[in-house]
This record gives C-alpha cells, structure tokens and sequence, in this order.
C-alpha cells in the first residue's frame, strides 16, 4: 500500500451484508462510522478513550469532515483504514486524516478528512484542550511534509 503519510495506524473491517445497499456496495454512511471508530481506537491506542473525555469534560468533536468516495467496496472485502494526526494547535483545533484501501488488491477506496474543536462536553462550547490532550496529541502529529521522509 501506498500511504500517503508515514507510519499510519492501521484499524481493520470486513464488510458484512448489514454495510451493503441496494446499490450493492458498501453504504458511504458506513465509512464515516468507521472513520470514527478507526479515530477512536487509535486515540486509545495514544493513551485517552472516552472515559478520560468524560472525567476532564472535554473532548475532540468534529465541526467539519470531508470524505471523498474513489472506489466502492462489496461484501466480504477486508479494508485497511490509515489515520494519522496532522495537525493540534494546543489551543482548540485537531486535524485527522484518513486513506482506505482494499486489503486484496490494494486499491485505494477513499480518503477524508476532519477538522475538529476541543469542546467542554457538559456545554458543548468550545474550551481550550487540557494539558493531557496536548501531551498524548501534539507529538503523535505526523505533518504533510513528513511524506517525503
């Protein structure tokens, strides 16, 4: 596979029957969920998961996503979701990227993309990211230029 950035983590799934529609190809609805729990686990792979969010009241929540739909995949393909970290400002602002690909031959399905706010989750306003965030997020950045390493 060719990632477009290093040392992506790498989150697996099949499609089952349930992804499928009556296009007979994967629902595009499925891929957003899969982009969030793809974010998720390597979150808690970073070292925060939904409890840590929950005892600072504060967590990262998408204000804008962009997925970009390149080939449809069917029933039974195993697919192989990259996400990285490209930017935290230490501030409010997290940018996540995510590329696709079929597992069997390679092919690139999709790539997206969010835009995230650190929120205060009790209000739901934007708050500044606590220090933990900054800590775990801030050296798991893996910047566009690092392409070229």
């Amino acid at each position: 596979m060719e990632w477009d950035l290093p040392r992506p983590f790498v989150w697996r799934v099949t499609v089952q029957a349930e992804h499928v529609d009556g296009l007979h190809h994967t629902n595009n609805a499925e891929y957003v969920r899969w982009c969030e729990r793809a974010g998720w686990a390597h979150s808690v792979e970073l070292g925060l998961d939904v409890t840590n969010y929950q005892g600072l009241d504060r967590g990262m929540a998408i204000r804008h996503g962009e997925y970009d739909y390149i080939l449809a995949a069917r029933e039974g393909d195993e697919l192989l979701f990259g996400t990285w970290l490209t930017k935290v400002d230490g501030r409010l602002n997290m940018t996540r990227r995510f590329q696709v690909f079929r597992a069997s031959d390679e092919a690139l399905v999709l790539r997206a993309q969010w835009q995230m706010v650190c929120i205060e989750l009790s209000s739901g306003r934007p708050k500044r990211m606590p220090q933990v965030f900054k800590d775990i997020y801030c050296p798991a950045v893996i910047a566009p230029e690092a392409a070229s390493e």
